[in-house]
């Protein structure tokens, strides 16, 4: 008789959020200027940007796929390296360069240093405000990333294919849930999702997920709500009465 032995029941994967402050880079034209400009602050403070998260915002700027190509190398040969690209023309981002963000709470102003000796003048003048909710009025459009750490995600239209929703609280969603929805990523397993109608690729809260193949399709098109209970994913139909 062969014997077999028990295998040791696996631990659930967990994907956890952290939040950090990353540093917003907006250029203006004429950008061979600002770029001048933050070589001068490179002169002064050869040390401010490193290890700094950074963010470059495009809003109101024209550029085509490779002017942002070349401004992404022109970054990255001073050290900095881009996260991620708010406000980026339609059709621009893809491949080979930092992905889509939307949602970051802003928190005030950070002055360069005017030299090495004040890193203090790095820091936020204040303490960041209260944890709140983020509203979108508009659908998040499929490739569209929404990280919001601080506190709940409302979703007034759908969330397409494709895209994104990271909440450090619960996520509302009042049209259809197509793309993946991520709660509960600072550690907070009494967050929940809820949505109008469900057809989701992900969901997930508090770093534990199931994909579109392991979910019951009896919920498939449904009013529905997903928690976390005993380290399982549940979804119950909401009552439309």
């Amino acid at each position: 008789m062969t014997q077999t032995s028990a295998r040791p029941a696996r631990t659930p994967i967990r994907f956890r959020g952290r939040s950090f402050m990353a540093t917003v880079l907006a250029p203006l034209p004429p950008i061979a200027d600002w770029l001048a400009e933050l070589d001068a602050v490179n002169a002064r403070a050869p040390s401010f940007f490193a290890g700094r998260p950074v963010i470059l915002d495009l809003a109101g700027l024209r550029l085509t796929r490779a002017d942002l190509e070349e401004l992404v190398a022109d970054l990255g040969q001073r050290s900095i390296t881009i996260l991620g690209v708010e406000g980026a023309p339609d059709g621009v981002l893809g491949p080979g360069l930092p992905p889509p963000l939307s949602g970051g709470r802003p928190s005030g102003e950070v002055a360069p240093p005017d030299s090495e000796a004040a890193p203090d003048a790095a820091l936020p003048a204040s303490p960041p405000p209260p944890a709140r909710s983020l509203i979108l009025d508009a659908p998040v459009r499929s490739g569209q990333t929404i990280l919001h750490m601080e506190g709940d995600v409302v979703v007034m239209g759908a969330v397409a294919s494709g895209a994104e929703v990271i909440a450090g609280g619960s996520i509302h969603i009042y049209g259809t849930l197509r793309g993946r929805a991520v709660a509960g990523v600072s550690g907070n397993p009494q967050a929940r999702i809820w949505c109008r109608r469900f057809e989701p690729e992900l969901v997930a809260i508090d770093g534990l997920y199931k994909a579109a193949d392991d979910l019951d399709p009896a919920f498939q098109g449904q009013a529905v709500e997903v928690r976390l209970v005993d380290d399982a994913i549940l979804l119950a139909k909401l009552d439309r009465a």
